[in-house]
């Protein structure tokens, strides 16, 4: 802009240096402006808390000190430059292609001059239009759909395995191998690798998938976890939950799918009573798949119940029944075999085949003290019941967790909405609390300090102009071109079929910030054109426009051409930068479009309404002053 208005003022037959001192005076106060302001739209960002406010502290950081140095620099040493650089017209021979658009520009220019007049006579009719983007802002803003962080494709994909409770650690290893080999198959997948067991259970286990190369598969993590689940179901006895593996996931239990909701009561039979319901109750909404639960309560257990005076008698003692089980069933070490380069332990155990059913009790035979083998049933009875296999806390009392991934097409906001919804109809009583955790509890809470967040970045700017232009009218115009940005955003989110996750969010909040600038370059000049030339306010709105036309239009594109990048680019971490590009884009395309003509129309209505409050402060003083003092 400083170099713009230098060249205006060096067309005009001033010399370098004269154009350099007259310039950069008359454009300084403009790019004080806008600078500033820019700045103030990140202080709600700097003074956010919690793991958002961390993640975005150095971005707001980072463009506030880079916009600061820029400003230091535009207002001395780009003058220094043109003043030493720059030659007189006269002086400089341009090619075909300057040449050529400049006769563009001038066309776009001259229609640009014959529609503004057009929209000057109806000006209330562009004050409607203005209006209704607003109303439109706040519309879209309710129905587009809500994320928090794009999901990303990383090329790795992670899942959890579940089987029945009573499943033993042998049959896992056999639907292990059957799911690697159904994954496996898969021409996206370079590699598998998975295992079963831990956390205290048998049950469970964990996968952990490599994908291809993204040009040597064309399709996503998530439509390959999507057409994987059908023939994952075809498993018989478990299931395996995959998702893909995110670079930011924010707390929560660990668990088989991506979002988890928890469930908390006092008193843990209430509670086992009550998830099975609620779990039921959310495998029934379509807005989530692979739903599943951490409640491990139907375990199977075998009761060994001994008849003590029957086992002396046979000679049989305590210690000699609890170390025969043990060996049988406990995997005793009892010899180390040295190599020269390794060694093995030998465990001592029953065949496999003996593990899978309780009936294998009948077979053992425990060594009574006169040598001879007594059979275990000789002096036991055995029984059968379910046993908790885990018990999960939250905090101080035991919880339930239930886990869900998303169903294609559908945004995070639209899923909590259904849970809550569900979790009404269901009716919990008192003693149960349902609570998201982790990531889905992370946008609960920045979907509810969105409105916050833009308010403030509203009224920061709106203080800071104020400040500047020691009016509370001016802001308002100048801020009136943020809800065009909006609704740029909003719509080409929804062409692209794009949620408004949190980083779609903080390009809107960067758009104030940029957008506001157009108002800011009109309004400086036509203030000025008013006091120096005693126009009327609608010539010098006019005049400001066409010759602020140039520096609107060049700085505008430049953004644009910034954030091209961010809204087309591909590869290792676009789906995070990508909602970023797509708003600023929208954004400023729309607005640069929109505020060319709606902010000369509410500059010259704010006018008459500051006029009208002068002339009612005027008449309210003029008033008092014609009141006799009272006598004490």
């Amino acid at each position: 802009m400083v170099v713009e208005n230098i060249t205006r003022h060096l067309e005009k037959g001033l010399s370098p240096m004269q154009a350099a001192l007259v310039g950069a005076k008359e454009i300084g106060f403009t790019v004080l402006s806008i600078s500033i302001s820019l700045c103030a739209v990140f202080i709600p960002i700097l003074l956010m808390g919690g793991i958002v406010g961390r993640l975005f502290r150095e971005f707001a950081i980072t463009l506030s000190v880079s916009i600061l140095m820029s400003m230091v620099v535009s207002l001395t040493a780009t003058p220094m430059m043109c003043a030493r650089l720059l030659r007189a017209p006269g002086e400089v021979v341009h090619g075909r292609l300057f040449l050529a658009t400049e006769r563009w520009f001038a066309r776009i220019l001259g229609a640009y001059e014959r529609s503004l007049a057009l929209v000057l006579k109806h000006k209330f009719a562009t004050l409607m239009v203005a209006l209704s983007t607003a109303a439109a802002t706040g519309i879209l803003y309710y129905n587009i759909p809500k994320g928090f962080f794009p999901q990303q494709d990383t090329g790795r994909i992670m899942g959890g395995i579940q089987a029945d409770q009573s499943t033993s650690f042998q049959t896992m290893r056999l639907r292990l191998r059957d799911f690697v080999k159904i994954v496996q198959e898969d021409p996206a997948i370079s590699g598998a690798s998975g295992s079963v067991g831990g956390g205290g259970t048998t049950n469970t286990g964990r996968m952990f998938l490599a994908l291809k190369p993204v040009d040597q598969r064309n399709v996503s993590a998530d439509q390959i976890v999507n057409r994987l689940r059908g023939k994952l179901a075809k498993v018989p006895g478990a299931s395996l939950f995959l998702q893909p593996v995110q670079d930011i996931r924010i707390g929560g239990r660990g668990g088989n799918a991506q979002f988890q909701y928890t469930l908390q009561g006092d008193d843990s039979k209430e509670l086992f009573q009550w998830a099975p319901v609620v779990y039921e109750k959310l495998r029934t909404l379509k807005e989530l798949v692979d739903v599943n639960t951490d409640q491990q309560n139907q375990g199977l257990q075998a009761n060994v119940v001994v008849d003590r005076p029957t086992a002396a008698r046979l000679g049989v003692t305590p210690q000699m029944i609890d170390n025969t089980l043990y060996d049988a069933f406990g995997q005793r070490p009892v010899s180390t075999m040295y190599t020269d380069l390794i060694q093995y332990h030998v465990v001592l155990e029953v065949a496999p085949e003996h593990w899978q059913n309780p009936e294998s009790l009948d077979k053992i035979q425990v060594r009574s003290s006169t040598g001879a083998l007594v059979p275990l049933s000789a002096f036991s009875k055995f029984s059968r019941e379910t046993t908790l296999l885990s018990v999960a806390h939250q905090g101080q009392l035991p919880s339930v967790t239930v886990t869900f991934n998303l169903a294609p097409g559908v945004a995070i906001g639209d899923a909590v909405n259904a849970i809550e919804k569900a979790r009404d109809e269901i009716r919990l009583p008192s003693t149960m609390r349902g609570n998201f955790m982790g990531t889905a509890q992370a946008f609960k809470a920045s979907l509810a300090n969105e409105p916050v967040l833009l308010l403030a970045a509203f009224l920061a700017v709106y203080l800071v102009l104020g400040i500047l232009y020691e009016s509370l009218i001016h802001p308002v115009t100048i801020l009136s071109t943020l809800p065009s940005a909006g609704v740029g955003a909003l719509v080409i989110l929804l062409i692209t079929g794009t949620e408004l996750s949190f980083i779609a969010f903080i390009g809107i909040i960067l758009l104030i910030g940029i957008v506001k600038k157009n108002a800011i370059l009109m309004i400086d000049f036509a203030i000025e054109a008013e006091r120096r030339d005693g126009l009327t306010p609608e010539e010098a709105i006019f005049q400001a426009c066409l010759l602020r036309f140039r520096p609107i239009t060049m700085t505008t594109m430049a953004a644009l051409l910034g954030g091209l990048p961010l809204a087309l680019g591909r590869g290792a971490g676009a789906e995070l930068r990508r909602p970023l590009g797509l708003a600023i884009v929208g954004g400023l395309i729309f607005s640069q479009i929109l505020t060319l003509y709606t902010t000369p129309v509410i500059y010259l209505y704010m006018g008459r309404f500051s006029r009208w409050c002068r002339r009612g402060k005027d008449r309210f003083l003029g008033r008092l002053k014609g009141v006799p003092a009272l006598e004490s």
